[in-house]
């Protein structure tokens, strides 16, 4: 009778016993847990404080360095479903004047989409990314539908870092300059802020 040689096919199955039994046996030591309360004073949380940012929001589309592009075509072009489906991704400069030569205060990053069959509607998605003075490295989070042919528009604010950790509140958008030809406008924001 012709002896079977156990030791091989246990020393090929030791590695993946050793793996088995490692995944099921229960951790030892201090118990992770997922989710817990904080004290806030932890957080440094402040007086919480109301904040009103004037400036104007530029979308440039055309010339030697646009500061939009689009980066989704609409499917049909159409003055029906107004151009449903486009999407821009942007680096909009924000300045304290209307001009775009006055004085950079930040930056739109973000998407906007149009996202409307009905009628010029915009979904919006940005940070506002500001590079001088007291908010210099602090954003704030847009987030909202933008029905560009209004005369005031309002987002919500969802959300920020730096100086506006925990930031909410909403911004009102006017158009004060729509180029037909190019595409470009200049449009004046009023972010009304809730921070610590």
């Amino acid at each position: 009778m012709a002896k079977i040689p156990i030791l091989p096919i246990f020393t090929n199955s030791l590695p993946f016993f050793f793996v088995f039994f490692l995944f099921t046996f229960p951790a030892t030591g201090e118990e992770q847990i997922f989710g817990k309360p904080v004290d806030r004073k932890t957080l440094g949380f402040k007086k919480e404080k109301a904040s009103h940012l004037h400036f104007f929001w530029h979308d440039i589309l055309s010339g030697p360095k646009p500061t939009s592009i689009r980066v989704i075509q609409p499917a049909n072009i159409s003055s029906a479903n107004f151009r449903f489906g486009m999407t821009n991704i942007i680096d909009n400069p924000l300045t304290i004047g209307p001009e775009l030569k006055s004085k950079c205060v930040g930056r739109a990053q973000g998407i906007y989409a149009s996202a409307c069959q009905e009628e010029l509607g915009f979904l919006m998605v940005m940070n506002l990314a500001f590079i001088e003075g007291k908010y210099n490295g602090s954003t704030l989070t847009v987030l909202g539908r933008n029905p560009a042919l209004e005369n005031v528009r309002e987002m919500s604010i969802v959300g920020g870092s730096g100086l506006f950790r925990f930031a909410r509140g909403y911004v009102l958008a006017r158009t004060q300059m729509l180029n037909l030809k190019t595409g470009d406008a200049t449009v004046e924001y009023d972010a009304y802020v809730l921070h610590y």
